[in-house]
């Protein structure tokens, strides 16, 4: 097996993991939501990505049915139809470059906050930490093109947030990595739920702003490092 054959191997064994922890954390049900991870090669040749099958039960995923694409969203390798959502992972990957691992989830809680068309407000220290402000909201766009890429790039370029909630839609995250956007799910699900039941109980105390900017530095440079 070449270099660039066994990368692409290691790619869609570790999309297994990934997509379990998507099950283990309750963030999915059925065939919905995926993963992907982008591939990168030492050679130079354009980059790939992997990404989950089409209406696939989780419990049925091997790394041989990982579907494999360019940029373009175009299938290079693999047995099985990509997600609907593949052309909204390719536009993220084309234009944010930085961006190497992408996630979408209907998750019940962040999906609340998306029905309604309002951002989660950064009113925990963990929200400050791991988003660096409010969780925003992304424009309405519908499932079949890049419609729903452009909108994430449009909302989480530039921004602290690794998660947009997109309108009526759900949530997607970005990461340096498939692992690192599915903890940023994992972490939207969790402070949405905390943020609802807050509003329940009165009216949220936002962080300060300078306290927000403190908190996401110190998280991002120095914890667990």
């Amino acid at each position: 097996m070449s270099a660039r054959e066994e990368l692409i191997a290691t790619t869609r064994q570790a999309l297994v993991g990934l997509h379990q922890e998507l099950v283990r954390y309750k963030l999915v049900v059925w065939t919905g939501g995926n993963v992907s991870q982008r591939i990168k090669f030492d050679d130079g040749s354009p980059d790939l990505f992997a990404i989950k099958p089409s209406g696939v039960l989780y419990e049925e995923l091997t790394a041989e049915s990982m579907v494999v694409c360019d940029l373009d969203g175009k299938v290079v390798a693999g047995d099985r139809s990509p997600s609907s959502d593949t052309a909204a992972h390719a536009y993220v990957y084309k234009n944010m470059p930085e961006v190497n691992g992408v996630v979408h989830t209907h998750s019940n809680y962040a999906c609340a906050w998306a029905a309604v068309g309002k951002e989660i407000p950064c009113i925990l220290t963990a929200i400050a930490d791991e988003f660096g402000g409010p969780i925003p909201v992304g424009p309405f766009a519908i499932i079949g093109d890049d419609s729903i890429g452009q909108g994430i790039v449009q909302t989480l370029k530039g921004h602290h947030s690794p998660a947009v909630l997109m309108q009526n839609h759900g949530v997607f995250t970005i990461g340096a990595d498939g692992k690192s956007a599915v903890k940023a799910a994992v972490m939207c699900e969790d402070v949405a739920k905390s943020a609802w039941l807050a509003s329940q109980l009165g009216s949220p105390i936002p962080v300060p702003a300078a306290a927000v900017t403190s908190l996401f530095n110190r998280y991002q440079t120095v914890y667990g490092k």
